[in-house]
């Protein structure tokens, strides 16, 4: 099937859902034509000036049965109450056998699934890790090219490999529940480290003194990290808030806001854009190299060599590098800076 990638791109600037769908579809896609032809549309999107819209991208994660769906529809609900139109890239576990997402967030999201300003996106991370899809970073560039406003990027799950979502957001919300155990071991130093606000959700009801000191606890912790050059001074901070009740979403999103202005003033937004940038330039050389290793030649290589391993008969370090030596030498050598 001819992929016409101008008829997508007229239709991805005009804010069109189901070209929107379609691109993300193609930009999913590991066939060697469909990642040709997404380059290919990336890269005129950049030339209209559409991927060159900035929306505000803010990557969520959280332990599970945090809430993480219920804030996401409460909260993107607020924003487009406003008049902001919001795109959310909900990243879920993979099927072993069919590759799909297993959860489907988009139908725990009824109400924000049928609004208008709304766009909810399930996507599988099938194997890559860090908790969200390898193209998601494009996905982020196709909303943005769409005019959406905000892009909510929702992980897998919190973890140690989560911190990969901070190399596509503006801001990371890490969103933890009240009287859940020892949440300040549960949680990865990792993670707390990137964060930029802790929201304490289903602070109502009877949790509202638990939210209040798992709140404190963590404001403590907070303090005792080292001050990062790109945060004013409060931030990294903890917060409560109710998806349930819609209580403290309003103010989130103040501090939010109060978070970026200072960045953009100081200069730590381009500054981070640009290193994010750089960031996937390297990841995309690395699993292409990745790729080779996937050949036939390569598998073959691969098979031939570990069993001489497996012998005794020469060493993993050597075997690896005779399998490098030959996708090196079938791909020809790449020239050296200088030479």
């Amino acid at each position: 099937m001819t992929i016409d990638i101008a008829q997508l791109e007229r239709g991805i600037v005009k804010g069109d859902r189901r070209a929107l769908s379609r691109a993300i579809t193609l930009v999913e896609s590991s066939r060697p034509d469909h990642r040709e032809a997404a380059a290919q549309l990336i890269e005129a999107l950049k030339g209209e000036g559409g991927v060159a819209r900035q929306a505000l991208r803010i990557g969520l994660s959280g332990t599970p049965g945090v809430g993480k769906s219920t804030f996401i529809e409460g909260f993107g609900g607020m924003l487009t109450a406003q008049g902001l139109r919001v795109a959310v890239l909900a990243v879920d576990p993979s099927s072993a056998r069919s590759g799909g997402s297993i959860l489907g967030d988009k139908t725990r999201m009824d109400l924000l699934s049928r609004d208008p300003n709304a766009f909810i996106r399930p996507s599988p991370s099938q194997t890559h890790l860090g908790g969200v899809g390898r193209r998601s970073r494009e996905a982020v560039a196709l909303c943005e090219a769409a005019g959406f406003d905000v892009v909510l990027i929702e992980t897998v799950g919190v973890g140690q490999s989560e911190t990969v979502v901070a190399e596509m957001a503006d801001i990371f919300v890490l969103l933890l529940a009240p009287a859940g155990g020892d949440e300040l071991q549960g949680v990865k130093r990792g993670i707390m480290e990137i964060a930029d606000i802790i929201l304490i959700n289903k602070a109502d009801g009877d949790l509202k003194t638990a939210a209040r000191r798992t709140c404190a606890d963590y404001s403590g912790a907070l303090r005792l990290l080292r001050k990062r050059p790109q945060d004013p001074e409060g931030f990294p901070k903890a917060m409560m808030v109710s998806a349930l009740e819609m209580g403290g979403l309003s103010d989130a999103w103040d501090e939010m806001q109060t978070l970026i202005e200072w960045r953009r003033e100081n200069g730590h937004w381009d500054a981070r854009r640009a290193g994010q940038a750089r960031y996937w330039f390297e990841e995309e050389v690395r699993q292409g190299l990745l790729a080779q290793l996937a050949t036939a030649d390569a598998r073959a290589a691969m098979r031939e060599l570990g069993i001489e391993v497996a012998e005794g008969r020469t060493t993993p370090a050597i075997a690896a590098r005779a399998v490098l030596d030959r996708i090196g030498a079938r791909n020809g050598a790449l020239d050296r800076p200088g030479e």
